[in-house]
């Protein structure tokens, strides 16, 4: 992506925040979805930002994306939850797996609104180990028959089309012992049924959903990748997924720290503004702490990550970006989860209310450690790169 259109896009970004964060503010106290998203977004032609041009996108590169996801967070985290879902694993996969007729199905469309896109990998009893998923799949003449349950879906309950995960099932109609996971990309229709989870600590303005495959006909076409292929296709999505929830939780930093220069110098206790306080200062100084070092960590992760895409044999390049997504996303998903908190404390009482953005971000950005890779999981994946292969706890 050259610098102009770098630039461009940025702007476009840039437009597209200022003009939903009234919506936002409105949905946010409502506790509704923000159903101006994708028109917005649409308008300023974002939804397809780094996909390529010949496919209806933007061509952006990673580190040209996750600034522009960085800005989005700022207006919150479900606004940017909506981008995740639709772009980085949903047409992610798709552009990256799938075949020539696949990409031309779903991206463009994507790209002008047409379909939204969602990741259907978690199950309720399959999370931080997709290996113990029970959806399964068997072939029957043209079409593939899906059955199964997916949990906690970003944009599970408005997508047209999920890339879904499922193992081959035997006669008995569990999964086939010793078989392997399987990717696809599943059309909205019969046999599809999905219900909307409201009862959530943050985010109600993003849609979360579960979603059922019964008897669900796929057709052979929509097979992503190679069969057996589908946990790759997960894990390698993923690390596209948590530099999105990276440089979103950046974004969430940075608007806690302006919003806090901007209430420490207009609120007063003790007869001057809270901002002379030095305990307060002491605040400021952990917030900007988290944005440097979180803008840094990011760019690094971006940088592996393009780096990767440029040379997609690459082994070393490869595992050198899931690396460095795996500690963007952990650092950085904690950082904002302080930052936030420090926010708050800040605010004092006022920080404690929804009408407040860094109220907002406190709640909201909890589950960034959670989703695309908890906590734990991501610390075990960066000491086991430390100690060997033969030190991971899950085998």
């Amino acid at each position: 992506m050259s610098p102009t259109e770098s630039r461009k896009l940025l702007e476009d970004v840039e437009a597209f925040c200022q003009e939903i964060r009234p919506h936002e503010e409105l949905c946010y106290v409502d506790h509704r979805f923000n159903d101006q998203v994708l028109p917005l977004a649409l308008k300023y032609n974002i939804l397809a930002m780094p996909v390529p041009a010949e496919y209806g996108g933007r061509g952006a590169d990673t580190v040209t994306y996750a600034r522009a996801l960085a800005r989005i967070g700022r207006e919150g985290t479900g606004v940017r939850t909506f981008f995740s879902g639709q772009t980085s694993i949903g047409e992610y996969p798709i552009l990256t797996y799938g075949n020539e007729d696949q990409k031309r199905r779903y991206l463009p469309a994507a790209a002008r609104g047409e379909k939204i896109l969602a990741f259907g990998l978690t199950e309720p009893d399959a999370g931080s180990n997709p290996l113990e998923m029970t959806t399964t799949y068997e072939r029957r003449g043209d079409s593939f028959i899906l059955d199964g349950v997916k949990y906690l879906i970003s944009n599970g309950g408005i997508a047209d089309a999920v890339v879904t995960f499922a193992y081959p099932r035997g006669a008995d109609g569990a999964k086939l012992p010793g078989s392997r996971i399987s990717a696809f990309i599943v059309d909205r229709g019969p046999g599809f049924a999905s219900e909307d989870l409201t009862a959530k600590m943050g985010m109600p303005t993003s849609n979360t959903a579960m979603f059922e495959l019964a008897e669900c006909k796929v057709p052979l076409v929509n097979l992503l990748g190679e069969e057996g292929n589908g946990f790759r296709i997960a894990m390698g999505t993923l690390v596209s997924g948590r530099i999105s929830v990276a440089a979103g939780c950046l974004g969430v930093i940075e608007d806690c720290l302006a919003e806090c220069l901007h209430y420490v110098k207009e609120r007063h206790q003790h007869g001057k503004p809270i901002g002379k306080h030095q305990l307060v200062q002491e605040h400021i100084a952990a917030i900007e702490q988290a944005r440097f070092a979180s803008d840094a960590v990011l760019m690094v992760a971006a940088q592996a990550k393009d780096a990767s895409n440029a040379a997609p044999t690459d082994a070393s390049l490869r595992t050198k970006a899931e690396m460095a997504a795996a500690q963007a996303k952990l650092f950085i998903t904690n950082a904002a989860w302080q930052a936030a908190d420090h926010a708050v404390q800040i605010y004092g009482g006022r920080g404690w209310s929804t009408l407040y953005r860094v109220g907002r971000h406190l709640m909201d950005v909890r589950v960034c450690r959670i989703y695309e890779g908890t906590d734990e999981v991501l610390k075990l994946k960066v000491a086991s790169s430390l100690l060997g292969k033969e030190y991971e706890a899950y085998r």
